[in-house]
């Protein structure tokens, strides 16, 4: 899992430009017009004046966000160095004082009740244990901390055009959506959850909220797929019914967003 993810981060395909602050700007663009939803459910400015952890911090366009509203303390770890290289940087450029760590989300380099707010997205459903990383969210937080995450749903748009391709269109119809995720959806090893299972993930917390939402990759948009590139994936861009995916299909997308209470 490390060494793809240190091949190249997450959104890394959109750090188009000169310098570095240009392609890390041109990336932060790209992933909230992609993903415009990531503001209201983060809500950075409940940041300021918190202890704040952000686990999985990629490219670090969320982290800056995070920095900018004045939290108490701010930290971040990332299982890929490069990640925290780019994160580090990043904060650097706007004079910020970065505490990001290469750290693993399964043990936490924090004590308990630490934070009062925790923030992952998609991140948490690629590690081989996803409930204990869940676990180690809830131990660091403080009684009454808010842990916002986004994990993989299943099923999914994305899902389904995996398994089209790499199940029936392979000649393996019978291949499971989980074992279709874990081959074949970014890192090795990656999961996916219905509603139900990461309600039982996040079973110890007091309260939980979660809803879904559909990811560029569910309406095929932006740079979704390009290890899958081919002619079936450049004809299904073009032919992809995107509005009739937004009317019908919201329940079947890949973000499964997730706040729970300790």
């Amino acid at each position: 899992m490390r060494d793809f993810w240190d091949q190249a981060s997450c959104g890394e395909a959109y750090a188009q430009g000169g310098t570095l602050r240009e392609r890390l700007e041109a990336q932060a663009a790209m992933r909230y017009r992609l993903e415009p939803y990531i503001a209201g459910f983060a809500r950075f400015p409940e940041g300021a004046g918190r202890d704040v952890l952000e686990v999985g911090v990629g490219m670090g366009a969320d982290h800056l966000e995070w920095a900018r509203a004045q939290p108490r303390r701010l930290a971040g770890v990332d299982y890929s160095a490069r990640a925290v290289e780019f994160t580090r940087a990043r904060l650097e450029l706007y004079g910020l004082a970065p505490q990001v760590l290469v750290g693993d989300a399964e043990n936490l380099p924090f004590a308990e009740g630490s934070f009062d707010l925790v923030y992952s997205w998609g991140v948490l459903h690629h590690s081989p244990d996803t409930a204990r990383a869940v676990a180690e969210v809830r131990r660091v937080l403080r009684p009454g901390g808010r842990a916002r995450v986004m994990i993989y749903h299943a099923p999914s748009v994305v899902g389904y055009l995996l398994w089209t391709r790499y199940g029936l269109l392979s000649g393996r119809p019978g291949r499971s959506l989980a074992d279709i995720y874990a081959h074949h959806l970014e890192s090795p090893g990656t999961q996916a959850f219905t509603v139900e299972q990461a309600r039982a993930l996040f079973g110890e917390f007091s309260r939980i909220t979660t809803r879904v939402e559909l990811s560029c990759g569910d309406l095929l948009e932006g740079a979704a797929g390009q290890r899958h590139a081919g002619p079936l994936l450049a004809a299904a861009r073009k032919l992809w019914p995107r509005a009739m995916i937004r009317r019908t299909l919201r329940g079947h997308g890949l973000f499964l967003l997730i706040e729970a209470v300790k």
